[in-house]
């Protein structure tokens, strides 16, 4: 019978665990804010260019096309961003940060820098194990070295 732990340790699902504690440590740190990782991210790219249109979010997110429809909708409902029609093309969309997003991206920003922080922590116990036991899965010695580096 396979050892339970072997399987466990494939790239895929410990990247995908990777995920969930940093969403978590997000989660923990941004308090009362109705803010996600996702969001936050859509946020910066907004802050970082305005005007992108939601194909262009999307290709500098990585996020999927209705999950940034979605998440775009969710920002705008909620203030933290607005949608225009672009005059070039009416099917566009114009997307631009607005005050109360710029208050949530600092807000994200804090939050990324203490779960960074966290995760990092000789504290937690659990960061090093995981991150050695990313580092060998991993086919490439650069990333390998660069996960087993000792943090600072």
């Amino acid at each position: 019978m396979p050892r339970a732990v072997k399987s466990l340790s494939s790239l895929l699902h410990l990247l995908h665990r990777a995920s969930q504690r940093a969403d978590g440590l997000f989660a923990g740190n941004v308090r009362d804010a109705d803010l996600t990782p996702r969001q936050f991210v859509i946020l910066q790219a907004v802050a970082d260019k305005n005007g992108l249109s939601q194909t262009d979010i999307m290709a500098a997110t990585g996020i999927d096309r209705s999950s940034t429809a979605e998440l775009v909708q969710r920002l705008v409902t909620h203030g933290s961003l607005q949608r225009r029609r672009t005059r070039r093309d009416a099917r566009i969309y114009a997307v631009r940060i607005t005050s109360h997003g710029r208050s949530l991206l600092g807000i994200g920003a804090a939050a990324t820098r203490a779960a960074v922080s966290s995760a990092y922590s000789r504290s937690n116990s659990r960061w090093p194990d995981f991150s050695t036991g990313i580092a060998k899965v991993m086919p490439s010695p650069r990333a390998r070295r660069w996960m087993s580096a000792p943090s600072s």
